[in-house]
């Protein structure tokens, strides 16, 4: 079972970061859209380190290489200044082979104000406060909010590869800002996304697969669209040839039931009256389906001369059916 899980969090994980890579590649093109990346990916994947004299720093841990350096990259053109880029191995067994990839943000490289300007941290009554929810300003146009949303995936966000199902979710150490997080995505048309927590964190989720497609195209990751929307019509095809194959199994069964039911009441009449007791043409009928058995009513009818159609033949059964004195349950 644990292997299993494993082998599971593996495929996923590598679909995920063929999203994240693709995210990844995509440079804001507005300042106040760079500032909301950074928070939303500082929000989720962010780690406050305490330094002496009242200062703070921030340490960004990713498994990602690529994730690394989009952030070192946007930080040092947004903030300028270049955090400390560390590699070092995993501390999961099961991943020794992987990575970790370490920005370093100190007092050096202005990380108070980063966690100022970010709205992580915010000053009350002249002291230094945190803030566990998603400041207003960074959100407050639809570009913003597009490119936070990229930040927290970037983040802490995971995706099922659609092939084997619909899930998409965002982990957040705080409610609220799982909270914060969910309302800003349900402002986007048609999104809905729910909160759920797990192992003392709390995880914004969005489980149907219309809405994980749109969310991949609110961030900007088109290939990936595509990608999906190739997987949902070829499942909605293989849905409907599944329906359309029970259905035509389901008329099939029906028709032999009643070819069955039809040759039990031609024997009922044929031992007990004889088939000469028929009119010509219920006995032609009845003839042709004792030679045909397997056969349905189209294809009784066309043997006929002259061919008579389907509705005709189902008049005739139903005449010889109650000739035979048997009724259907």
């Amino acid at each position: 079972m644990g292997q299993a899980l494993l082998i599971k969090e593996r495929e996923e994980m590598s679909f995920s970061a063929e999203v994240k890579n693709e995210l990844a590649r995509i440079d804001p093109e507005k300042e106040c859209c760079s500032l909301a990346e950074i928070t939303g990916f500082l929000r989720v994947a962010g780690i406050l380190k305490l330094y002496g004299g009242g200062r703070y720093g921030v340490l960004i841990d990713t498994d990602n290489p690529a994730i690394a350096r989009h952030y070192k990259k946007l930080i040092k053109s947004y903030f300028k200044v270049d955090p400390k880029l560390q590699v070092a191995k995993s501390e999961n067994a099961n991943l020794s082979d992987k990575k970790r990839y370490i920005l370093d943000i100190g007092p050096e490289e202005m990380s108070e104000q980063i966690l100022r300007e970010t709205g992580i941290l915010f000053v009350k009554q002249g002291k230094d406060c945190f803030s566990e929810g998603i400041a207003d300003g960074i959100v407050r146009t639809k570009c913003c909010k597009r490119a936070f949303l990229r930040g927290a995936f970037l983040g802490a966000g995971t995706m099922s590869d659609p092939k084997k199902g619909y899930h998409l979710e965002i982990v957040c150490k705080y409610k609220d800002t799982a909270n914060d997080l969910r309302r800003m995505i349900n402002t986007f048309e048609k999104l809905s996304a729910k909160v759920t927590e797990r192992k003392g964190k709390y995880v914004v989720y969005i489980k149907t697969s219309q809405y994980i497609r749109d969310t991949l195209a609110i961030m900007e990751a088109h290939s990936h669209v595509l990608m999906m929307d190739d997987t949902m019509l070829t499942k909605q095809l293989k849905g409907n040839a599944v329906r359309l194959s029970n259905c035509d199994n389901a008329n099939t069964d029906r028709a032999l039931d009643a070819a069955e039911f039809q040759l039990k009441a031609i024997n009922k009449i044929k031992e007990e009256k004889g088939l000469d007791s028929l009119s010509p043409k219920l006995r032609a009928v009845a003839e042709l389906r004792l030679k045909y058995p397997e056969d349905n009513l189209t294809q009784l009818g066309e043997r006929l001369e002259p061919p008579l159609k389907k509705s005709g033949m189902s008049g005739r059964m139903e005449k010889i059916i109650g000739i035979s004195g048997l009724s259907k349950k």
